[in-house]
């Protein structure tokens, strides 16, 4: 079955702020948190909160220490003032977007205005905007309850931040014409107006849509309306497994889209369970097949080894070094086998960043480290072959990218440190990654007998150095969700997915300067001039996922991989020309 997932798919500014806030409270603290009242409207994120010891409460009477966190939806003031006076330390996770409506209801309240909120009068986020009226309110989520709002006085109308579009533009017309000198706010947020637009896109474009989101969630529930209202037959879910795979299987081509409290895992299981249906417009060789060989290429790293072999032949171009065919597998076969190896030790984060890959290492756990053990030994006696020094640093680099995940500081002094390995000391993955990338492809040929220009090492160590850390920091950024529910601090989680991104994108632009200075210079062969071609390549990659225009997954992440593919094709284009 073809699955078409929607682009804004998942998690919304607001829900992913309150969830950084929460996962890094319950991560580090030692006394009890308290969510109160759901932090989001989705059970299954709130049964992973609670296995973390996040506590959800509906009131605080009796609880004497720990955290509160006031909850996305936002909170009256009555209630905030009363959970001050409880002097407990509070956390306070309501959306921005939310923030703006209470200060717009409050401003204008305070005005002599009467507030008109378009939304569910029992919904949390409506419950909380009331509270912030100081004045008479009313409450409407139909058009005909616009005549029973008074005539004569002076109105100032909000929406629900999840609010439907179409129903408050409906009600937004019909209060002008009531009162035209009301003041109307739209206050939906902008992440609900893109997904239901981007819902009601799909029209004749796909035969089925499944929304995935919990059952209680204001904003799920109006995109299962918005599908239902653009003529599509419209599945609401919250797991893969209450898919109607009876009613799908009739269907060629299913969308996909997510409330904005449905997390990436959720939304890959239901993906995943999509793509195993056979629809009886799937031909025999379907894109069944080659998902499958992408998924056993990506899952089982092979194309990290194949990005490690083309990148080392590059980058050996690049440094002035004759081609050869040892190095370029000495490196893949370690490289390779740091990546099978150390995933075995983020079990417990491959399960929700990526599900699937977690079941195939699973499944195939005995094979993976035999194979994965025995790569590092091939490395090994293709190092012998380059000499002793040689090996005996490639034997040091891998009992370093081993001990890199395992626990170093003894169990009786772990209290101390908060790092108990070395992967543990926040945002050092993605540069110890990149490190042992650099050193292995670029450093260690310089043991070697035979005379090696500097120049040349230098810009190859740092074209690999910058290529390596992006590639890394984006599957960080992919894994951001798992990686905080577990606590690792990679990057994107210390500093921000955002400045993660700008960082990125800083470090390309200084490879790109590397690569045409020193080509200008003549400090390194005129290669540097092509492989300028994967730095703009990663690039544009970012620039896909910025955009949505793929979303993590099979195709974008194996994208991410043939970057450093595109580095050894260029070598072998360059190579005639020398």
């Amino acid at each position: 079955m073809k699955v078409r997932l929607a682009r804004t798919a998942g998690f919304c500014m607001g829900v992913r702020l309150a969830m950084e806030k929460v996962l890094a409270e319950a991560n580090k603290a030692e006394d009890p948190i308290y969510t109160f009242g759901p932090l989001i409207h989705n059970r299954q994120v709130m049964k992973l909160l609670e296995s973390k010891g996040v506590r959800t409460v509906e009131t605080m009477e009796g609880i004497r220490a720990g955290t509160v966190v006031i909850r996305a939806h936002g909170i009256p003031p009555g209630e905030r003032k009363a959970l001050k006076a409880t002097g407990l330390r509070i956390i306070d996770a309501t959306c921005p977007r939310v923030a703006r409506v209470q200060a717009i209801v409050r401003s204008h309240t305070r005005k002599g205005y009467t507030a008109v909120i378009v939304g569910e009068r029992e919904h949390a986020e409506v419950i909380g905007l009331r509270g912030y009226a100081e004045g008479p309110v009313h409450v409407i989520d139909r058009v005909e309850d616009v005549e029973a709002l008074p005539g004569d006085e002076p109105l100032v109308a909000v929406a629900q931040t999840t609010q439907d579009a179409g129903i408050f533009e409906e009600i937004r017309q019909a209060i002008q014409e009531r009162n035209p000198d009301a003041l109307i706010f739209d206050t939906i947020c902008d992440a609900t107006q893109n997904r239901q637009a981007e819902v009601s896109s799909f029209a004749g474009h796909v035969d089925g849509m499944v929304v995935v989101g919990g059952f209680h969630s204001g904003n799920t529930r109006r995109l299962v309306q918005v599908s239902e209202s653009a003529g599509i037959p419209t599945f609401h879910v919250e797991t893969e497994e209450e898919l109607d795979r009876e009613a799908l299987a009739l269907m060629g081509t299913v969308g996909v889209t997510a409330g904005a409290s449905t997390p990436n895992w959720m939304i890959k299981n239901v993906v995943r369970e999509l793509e195993r249906i056979r629809s009886p417009k799937d031909s025999r060789f379907s894109q069944a097949v080659l998902r499958n060989l992408l998924r056993i290429f990506l899952f089982g790293h092979i194309w990290v080894g194949l990005g490690a072999f083309s990148l080392t032949h590059a980058a050996t171009l690049l440094a002035g070094r004759p081609p050869d065919l040892v190095h370029p597998s000495m490196a893949a076969l370690y490289i390779w086998a740091m990546h099978v190896l150390n995933r075995f030790l983020d079990r417990g984060a491959s399960t929700y960043n990526e599900p699937d890959q977690a079941q195939f290492y699973s499944s195939h756990r005995t094979r993976l480290v035999i194979t994965g053990l025995g790569a590092v030994a091939v490395a090994l006696m293709l190092a012998w072959t380059l000499g002793i020094t040689v090996m005996v640093a490639m034997a040091g680099v891998s009992l370093l990218g081993i001990v890199y995940g395992i626990p170093i500081v003894p169990v009786r002094r772990r209290n101390r440190w908060q790092a108990a390995k070395i992967k543990d000391v926040p945002g050092s993955k993605t540069l110890a990654e990149s490190l042992a990338w650099g050193v292995v492809i670029a450093l260690i040929p310089l043991l070697e007998n035979g005379g090696t220009a500097w120049s040349g090492v230098t810009v190859s160590f740092f074209f690999v150095l910058a290529v390596v850390y992006v590639r890394s920091a984006l599957f960080d950024i992919f894994e951001v969700q798992g990686d905080m529910i577990v606590g690792i601090e990679t990057l994107p989680v210390t500093i921000g997915e955002r400045r993660t991104m700008q960082l990125l994108k800083s470090v390309l632009a200084g490879c790109g300067a590397l690569l045409l200075g020193a080509g200008l210079l003549g400090a390194v062969p005129s290669i540097a001039y092509y492989l300028l071609l994967c730095v703009i390549s990663l690039a544009l990659t970012i620039h896909t996922y910025e955009t949505r225009w793929l979303y993590p997954g099979l195709r974008l992440e194996t994208l991410v991989e043939a970057n450093l593919i595109l580095a050894g094709l260029v070598g072998l284009a360059w190579q005639p020309a020398s």
